[in-house]
Order: structure tokens, then C-alpha cells, then sequence
């Protein structure tokens, strides 16, 4: 600031452009000054001033970057409605933007000032600064008329009193001090007490026949720099006889009145007395013809009663104090008059009702936004006065928000706690403000305050694991199963997009075997599945939103491929020994064997599982031949007699035998036997041998012959630890934590009922399976054959209708 100054002496003393320039540039010094206390700053400037007339350096004083002012949204908010003052956004300079007439903007108040709020946003702040506007004395002293009538009787006596009505002055200070001077005559002088009782004060007896008429002129000066002055005239008339007027009690009344006190209520009844006889003591009550337009348009008196009436609306915040002079006249020859002054005092009631004015809202608040954030900028005032003005303020409801008090009649809107869009979108507040009147009266201004979302929540999905079935030989690009997530967030945030998360499964990528639906989350297998390969697929899909930073999570699938009927029964080599193959082979049996000797057996896999791969066998009957004496086990195979062999049956039989599984629709295969039939006498084993010998040195070959039943017990043994190591292994797998990206290779299984006296050796294959999140699981179904297949599998594929028939001889021959 003294930088400033010196700047200004500079400007003084340097450029040399007259005195009118430098008295300007000094009372510019005198009349501009600043100061910071209390939160506040102060400047000051004298009315009248040019447009562009510095006021001060209100950014460089604020403590404020000049080239972040524009950046920060610089703006300067004043109560009224015109801009007396601006801002040069480019220096931060605060200087006169229009005409300030000090008189129109406070009146004839000691001191007048212009408020301003300084808002800066990024962070916001607000700052108090106060601008007193200087009283220059640019008004002169006004009478009410420019000419005053006055009639006085011949014969007053000297010394008598004529009170005259005071000029006033717009301005204040020693600027509305004011001084009379009566113009030069020998019949009257002034007496003056103070402002408001100016009299005029005959110092020598009138005499109407030398002297009718006197013209005088009344000048008032104020104390200003340079003196301003008004005059007005005075006709006085010299009246001739009636020599009493009527006098009042008290020359000066004072009355107390409420506002907004109905019309015609009364006010004062003035009484005054004429000590004269007849008509010059009727008394006539009426306003002095220079009565105030406020007054005339306030207030009637009664000419008989003297009584003074409320006529139109009495505002204490228009007028405080009204001065009405009464003029009581009698109606002798020549009329006299004497007067009084009636103060009345109006008395402020609890009339108006607060205002509340919110200049800045910061929204929508983002729902991270610390507490402390200021949200809004509240300012309260009421035009009544004493406790009826005084306000206080209260938001409903207070929480998260509060109230804090900036400054007198200043609040600032307050984040105090956490919010949550999810939660609350958008709280609606209510600021009251309530004056201490009685009774108290209040204003409430409704505040929508919204919740900016940020991306603070991942999607979610309903179950972090789906099990979804699907049939086997699928068509390519087929629909299995729709994930979806959802997410609370809003627009952006809560826009959900769907991949995998890609591993491999076994020396192929996931991303060739299924795919996801980015928007819609529908998964597809991209290629027919087949259940001899693949048993189980798990996999992770991930589910992300497009907020910054993006969140996501992933949810596990597992894909369990279900078995079709689409391989066929086939039927094994025969187990005769090392060399042998599927060529023609004899089974040689004696005629003399007993009844359900099992002479041959047929073995038969399926690759399917479950009831696809449930064997059954059946011996197709000849046309033309007669019953056979031998049958095949249902379920083992097994060919054995059903009667005695007799001389009669033929000694070589061919035997048809149908294997089927029970899946929809069967396949079958048939197998051909072939038996020789020997004499009782001979060995089989031996003729066996020595047929096979023969056939041996024939062939280079020589097979064995073994025992059926010591592989029937070694498979029902093997089965039976496979099914006590499988359960284990499933109960060890499901507590077990899962392991990523785990492959497995699955072993051949032999699967034997014993009670049947049956097995099924399922055909050599690798049994595969992936997971995306553990280790591979393999689940046993044990099914009886008198009952139909789980009806609790989904299945999602086509079904695949086809019968497949082929068949396989066996030649067994005996010798």
C-alpha cells in the first residue's frame, strides 16, 4: 500500500498539469484508504467519483495471484442491484464502474457503505470487503417553498416569535452544517437555537399604514468546501385590529406510533386557545401551507377537533420520524395563527419476514469430496430492526451438511461427513431463517443438493460359481449360458463389459473352445464338444465397468459335457494267447459236458459312459434251426450249454451273438462263435492241442488257451480298488483349494458288477478335463440297470439321433 501511495506523490509532484489535477489526485489520497481486520476489508471513496477512479488493489490485498484470477472464476457480488464498482480482471484492480450518489444510495445516514463479496473458486473462498462511500458536499440547502406568506397583526407586540420552517440538506456532516442570515431591515432579526427551531423575531412595532407589506429574503449556507446556499422569500403581510392569536399548550409535541397502524386511527388531539372574544376566538386547525408531500400523504387533522389521523400506510422502514408543523387560526379581522410542531416517532413492529439469498452452489458434490468442502453460499437479512432484525439460521436436516457462520448474516454450506450416491442420490435441504421478533417470523429456502457418482463399486454377479451342462457334439457358435453382473454405480460407471480371462486347456487356447458376449455376457461354444475328450471345462469370465479407474471381478464356470450315444459297442480280440488275433478261431467242447458249462465268452467296450456304455448281449436265433443248446449271459458274455449235447445235434455250430448298449437311440454289434463238438472219449484240451499244433506248424503260430474265469477275478478285484481310490480321490479334490489352469489325463477304467457277473472294460482312451480356478474333478455315477437315468441333468445340446450297426466274428474252434 505505501508503494501505492508513493506511486500517487509520484504522479503529483512529476507531471505538472495544474492545480486541478493535483487537488483532484490529493483528495483521491485523502478519501482512499484500506485496511484488514476481522475477516474484512475496507476501502473508501469519495461519491461523485469518475468512472475508473482506483479504488484500491483488492487482489494483490486479498492475497490473490493476478494471473489466476480469471482462472479461478474472479467475481465480485454486491447486495443492489446496480455495479457501482468493478474489477480489472487483468491487474486485480477494484476502481468506479458508475455514478455514486452517496445521498440516493444511504440517505441521510451517518455512514453508508457498499458490501461486496469476492468469490474465487479451485478452492472456493469468499472474502468481505466494505466500500465507505465519502460525503462531498454536492448538495445546497433547500426550503421547502420559494416563497413563505406570512401574516402578522399590526399589533404584536415587539419581541414576538414567528417560527419559520428550517431548510435541510441532503448531505451530512459539516457538510449539512447550516447557517441563516436574514436580509437587512429594521423591523425583524433571527432567532436561532438549533436546526430545528429557526424563529423570526420582531424587534420594532409594525405599523400597517406606513408599512402594509415586507418583502425579506432568508439564505441558509452549509459548512462545506466550497459554501453551497438557498434562499427563500418571505412575504410578510401587516395585519390590522385582532391582535390575539391562538396559542398552544407546548410549541413542540412528541408521539409515539406503531407501524402499519390502520387508517383513521387517531394520533394526537391539539387543543389550543385565542383569549380574544366572538369570532376571533374560533380557532380553525389546518397543516402549514409548506407541509412535507409525506406528511400531507400520511396524516389528516380535523379543522374543528384539532384531532390528527392516520390516512395512508405508515412503513417504519420507509420513514422513522415525521415533523408535522400545525397551524391553529382564528377567524377574526385579520385572521391570527399560532403554531406548534408535532414529532411523531414510528415504532417498528415485527412486519417483515427474513430473506434468504443462496449466491454459489458447487454441484452436483462428488460423493468423495472431503468433509469441509464448502457447498453453498448463504446470506440472510431482514429490513426491521432491534431483535425483529436480528436472524439466525438452521438447516433441516443436518446431517451430512452444517451451517457455519462466515460472518454477520454470512453462512457457508458445509459438507461435515461421508455420502454415498448409492445410497442417497440427492438431499434435499431446507435453511431457515428465523428473526427474534415476537412473534417470530421465518423464511425457508429448499436446497437440492446432488451426488456426483464416482466409480467406487466393481460389478457384482449373484453367485461366484455357475454349473452349466451342455450335450455333447453341440452345434458350432451355440448359446450355453448368459452371466450377468450388475453394478450401483451410475451412467459410465456402472456400464458393464464382459471377456475371458484367457488360459489355456492343454496345448490349445480357451478362446478356441468358447467366447463371450462383450455387452449382453452370453457365452458360446465355438466348437462341437465331445464328451470323450472333454468332461469338464472351468473357466473364469471377467465382468468390468468403463469407470476411471475401471473395476471388475471374474465369476467361475463350470461346463460339464454330457455324454451321447454316438460310439458303438466293440467287440475285443480273444484272449487265446499273444498270437492271437481276430482271425477264425474253433472252440473245441466235449458231448459229454454237463449243463451251463460256459464253453466260450464274448467281450465287448463301449466308449461311451454310463447307460450309453451298458452292455448287454443276446443270442440271435437261425431260421430253420431248432432250439439251441446253448445261450449268453445277459450281462457277462458268457456262452454256456442249456441242455445235454445229443448224438443228434450237429458237431458244428455257428452262434450269432448281439451286443448292445442301453443309450438312445442303441447301437448294437454282432459277434460270430463258432463250436466244434467231439466225442466223450476224447480230451478236449488234448485235441485242442493237437488241432492247434497242426494249425501251429500250418500258420508259424502257436496260441494258448486261457482261463476266463482268473480275468473275470482280476477285473471285478481291479474295479473294486478303482472305485474305493476314485471316491477318495473326489472327496480329496472337492476339500482341497483349487489350483489354476490345473490339466489332467484321466486313466482307463474297468467298471465290474459282481453281482451281475458282469464287466465292461471301457475302450482305452484319455479322459481330459481343465479348470480355470482348481484342480480337475472326476464324479462317479453308480446306476442300477432297473433303473431309468438321472432326470436332473440339464441338457443344453442337440440331440444326436443315430443307430450304427457292425459286426465282428470270433471263430472259436475245438478240436
Amino acid at each position: 500500500m505505501i508503494g501505492i501511495f508513493l506511486q500517487i506523490f509520484a504522479m503529483v509532484f512529476s507531471e505538472r498539469k495544474g492545480l486541478g489535477t493535483r487537488q483532484l489526485l490529493l483528495s483521491f489520497i485523502l478519501h482512499t484508504a484500506w485496511k484488514v481486520g476481522s475477516g474484512q476489508i475496507h476501502y473508501s471513496v469519495p461519491e461523485e467519483a469518475k468512472h475508473g477512479t482506483f479504488v484500491g488493489r483488492i487482489a494483490q490485498d486479498l492475497g490473490l495471484e493476478v494471473g489466476e484470477l480469471v482462472s479461478r472464476l474472479f467475481q465480485v457480488v454486491s447486495k443492489g442491484s446496480r455495479d457501482y464498482l468493478e474489477v480489472n480482471a487483468q491487474n486485480g484492480i477494484l476502481f468506479v464502474n458508475s455514478r455514486i450518489d452517496r445521498e440516493e444510495l444511504c440517505g441521510r445516514s451517518p455512514v453508508c457503505s457498499i458490501h461486496l463479496e469476492v468469490i474465487v473458486e479451485k478452492p472456493l473462498q469468499v472474502f468481505h470487503v466494505e466500500v465507505e462511500i465519502k460525503d462531498i458536499n454536492d448538495n445546497p440547502p433547500v426550503f421547502s417553498v420559494r416563497q413563505k406568506n406570512l401574516s402578522i397583526a399590526e399589533s404584536r407586540l415587539v419581541e414576538s416569535q414567528f417560527p419559520l420552517e428550517g431548510a435541510s440538506d441532503a448531505d451530512i456532516g459539516a457538510n449539512a452544517l447550516l447557517t441563516y442570515r436574514l436580509s437587512p431591515n429594521e423591523y425583524f432579526t433571527l432567532d436561532i437555537k438549533n436546526e430545528e427551531e429557526i424563529k423570526l423575531v420582531l424587534k420594532k412595532q409594525l405599523d400597517r399604514e406606513e408599512t402594509p407589506k415586507l418583502h425579506l429574503l432568508l439564505t441558509v449556507t452549509d459548512g462545506g468546501k466550497p459554501e453551497l446556499t438557498g434562499t427563500v422569500q418571505l412575504l410578510i403581510t401587516v395585519l390590522d385590529v385582532n391582535d390575539n392569536a391562538p396559542e398552544f399548550g407546548k410549541t413542540v409535541y412528541k408521539v409515539k406510533l406503531l407501524e402499519n397502524t390502520s387508517n383513521g386511527a387517531p394520533v394526537i388531539q391539539l387543543n389550543a386557545t385565542d383569549s380574544d372574544e366572538g369570532s376571533n376566538s374560533q380557532i380553525t386547525y389546518s397543516f402549514t401551507s409548506d407541509i412535507s408531500p409525506d406528511v400531507e400523504a400520511k396524516f389528516h387533522i380535523d379543522p374543528i377537533s384539532g384531532v390528527i389521523k392516520v390516512k395512508g400506510h405508515v412503513d417504519f422502514e420507509e420513514i422513522k420520524l415525521y415533523k408535522i408543523q400545525v397551524e391553529a387560526t382564528d377567524k377574526g379581522t385579520p385572521q391570527l395563527a399560532g403554531h406548534c410542531k408535532v414529532m411523531v416517532e414510528i415504532l417498528d413492529t415485527n412486519d417483515n419476514t427474513p430473506e434468504v439469498l443462496v449466491k454459489s452452489l458447487s454441484l452436483p458434490v462428488r460423493e468423495d469430496a472431503p468433509p469441509g468442502t464448502v457447498i453453498a453460499l448463504i446470506s440472510v437479512s431482514d429490513r426491521d430492526s432491534g431483535a425483529n432484525g436480528q436472524v439466525t439460521c438452521s438447516l433441516f436436516p443436518q446431517t451430512p451438511f452444517s451451517l457455519v457462520s462466515t460472518f454477520k448474516n454470512y453462512y457457508s454450506l458445509v459438507l461435515e461427513g461421508p455420502i454415498d450416491r448409492e445410497s442417497v442420490p440427492a438431499y434435499e435441504l431446507a435453511v431457515t431463517a428465523r428473526d427474534g421478533g415476537t412473534p417470530a417470523l421465518w423464511t425457508t429456502a429448499r436446497l437440492s443438493v446432488g451426488i456426483g457418482d464416482v466409480n467406487d463399486n466393481a460389478p457384482a454377479f449373484e453367485q461366484p460359481m455357475y454349473t452349466v451342462f451342455v450335450k455333447e457334439n453341440n452345434p458350432p457358435g451355440c448359446h450355453i449360458f448368459t452371466v450377468s453382473a450388475s453394478d450401483p454405480d451410475a451412467q459410465e460407471n456402472a456400464l458393464v463389459s464382459y471377456s475371458l480371462v484367457e488360459r489355456r486347456v492343454g496345448e490349445r487356447p480357451l478362446s478356441s473352445y468358447v467366447s463371450v458376449h462383450s455387452e449382453s455376457g452370453k457365452v458360446y461354444a465355438l466348437q462341437p464338444l465331445d464328451h470323450e475328450e472333454l468332461e469338464l471345462l472351468q473357466f473364469q469370465v471377467s465382468a468390468r465397468d468403463a469407470g476411471f479407474p475401471p473395476l471388475g471381478s471374474n465369476v467361475s464356470l463350470q461346463v460339464f459335457v454330457l455324454d451321447e450315444n454316438d460310439n458303438t459297442p466293440a467287440v475285443l480280440p480273444s484272449y487265446a494267447g499273444s498270437g492271437a488275433g481276430r482271425g477264425p478261431v474253433n472252440e473245441v467242447i466235449s458231448q459229454s459236458v454237463a449243463v451251463g458249462h460256459v464253453v466260450a465268452k464274448i467281450r465287448a467296450v463301449d466308449a461311451d459312459s454310463g447307460y450309453n456304455a451298458w452292455l448287454s448281449y443276446e443270442l440271435l436265433p437261425k431260421k430253420g434251426v431248432g432250439r439251441s443248446p446253448f445261450r449268453v449271459g445277459l450281462y457277462t458274455g458268457e456262452i454256456s450249454t442249456t441242455r445235454d449235447l445229443e448224438e443228434s445235434d450237429p458237431r458244428k455250430q455257428t452262434l450269432l451273438v448281439l451286443v448292445k448298449d442301453h443309450g438312445e437311440p442303441m447301437l448294437s454289434v454282432t459277434a460270430t462263435v463258432m463250436l466244434s463238438i467231439v466225442e466223450s472219449g476224447l480230451s478236449p484240451k488234448t485235441f485242442s492241442g493237437a488241432s492247434r499244433s497242426a494249425a501251429s506248424a500250418g500258420s508259424g503260430k502257436e496260441t494258448v488257451l486261457v482261463d476266463v474265469n482268473v480275468y473275470l477275478i482280476i477285473a471285478i478285484c481291479s474295479v473294486s480298488s478303482l472305485l474305493v481310490l476314485s471316491l477318495l480321490l473326489y472327496v480329496s479334490l472337492r476339500c482341497a483349494a483349487p489350483q489354476r489352469g490345473e490339466y489332467w489325463n484321466g486313466k482307463p477304467r474297468l467298471v465290474c458288477s459282481s453281482g451281475m457277473e458282469s464287466w465292461s472294460h471301457s475302450q482305452q482312451r484319455r479322459q481330459k478335463g481343465f479348470s480355470g480356478e482348481g484342480a480337475a474333478k472326476n464324479d462317479l455315477m453308480a446306476f442300477s440297470p432297473n433303473f431309468p437315468p438321472c432326470p436332473g441333468f440339464v441338457n443344453k445340446g442337440e440331440q444326436k439321433e443315430a443307430t450304427a450297426n457292425s459286426s465282428d466274428q470270433v471263430f472259436v474252434e475245438l478240436k
